[in-house]
């Protein structure tokens, strides 16, 4: 199954049985260890956007801007580097992403975000300056990477009526209530969701992975690999994770191999 799209998590083996309903094909262009970056976020990236968000899905190289705009909170890591593009090549969204150090400011922009701000720096006056300013309407959508508790009162309060948060986080608790003036709407999104409860359209996770293989191949998308960390053995894994937990990993972080 290594040349196959999307795995079960936390299954450091030489092979796996997945049910090929939510797996693709591996890109031809990527190496193994590129490929293995994209799946699982892809996966939740595209539910995300289509899914929940509910914007329509162009043709890429066709794309004509919309009125819609997606800030994308955590945007440096896996998810965030797969949903910046494939919001930019399937959508006519303007989007913001949040990022704080020079390489990962660099990391989404050369991904197509087109706006950066600081998750550093209270959100809302540097959404605020960006639309006084007219370079952004109001945000319309929110993508929830990280944090989404510490960031909700400025989700709140840059979200035009009717907005809509997707989030992919474990917050100890939330004040949805917060939203009701605004009418906005919470998702919580779990790619595992549609294989866990057997949906009667699972095998849409295989189509959308088969479609953005063909994207990579065509050109319009990008691995989102940041880092390879080498061989699969133990001091890798703890490596990995520390660097994950750090919050400072830029990209999918990927192994490859084993001893």
């Amino acid at each position: 199954m290594d040349h196959s799209l999307g795995t079960p998590s936390g299954c450091p083996t030489d092979y796996q049985i997945v049910d090929e309903r939510i797996v693709g094909r591996k890109p031809a262009s990527l190496l193994d260890a590129e490929a293995a970056a994209l799946p699982l976020t892809t996966i939740t990236a595209w539910e995300m956007l289509f899914d929940h968000f509910g914007l329509e899905q162009r043709v890429a190289g066709e794309i004509t801007p919309t009125d819609d705009v997606i800030l994308v909170v955590g945007a440096a890591g896996g998810v965030g580097s797969i949903l910046i593009q494939l919001a930019k090549k399937l959508t006519g969204a303007t989007v913001v992403a949040t990022a704080s150090r020079p390489e990962s400011r660099q990391w989404v922009e050369s991904l197509g975000a087109d706006f950066v701000v600081s998750h550093r720096e209270p959100l809302q006056p540097q959404i605020e300056q960006l639309v006084s300013e007219g370079k952004i309407a109001s945000i319309t959508h929110v993508a929830s990477l990280n944090a989404t508790d510490q960031y909700f009162d400025d989700y709140v309060a840059v979200l035009r009526p009717f907005g809509k948060i997707a989030m992919i986080d474990d917050p100890a608790s939330l004040d949805v209530m917060k939203i009701k003036s605004k009418s906005l709407a919470l998702h919580i999104e779990f790619m595992f969701a549609r294989s866990m409860h057997s949906v009667d359209d699972i095998q849409v996770q295989h189509d959308l992975l088969e479609t953005v293989a063909s994207l990579v191949d065509q050109g319009h998308i990008r691995t989102t690999a940041g880092k390879n960390l080498g061989l699969i053995n133990a001091e890798h894994l703890r490596t990995a994770h520390a660097e994950l937990e750090s919050g400072t990993a830029v990209g999918k972080i990927v192994l490859e191999g084993f001893e």
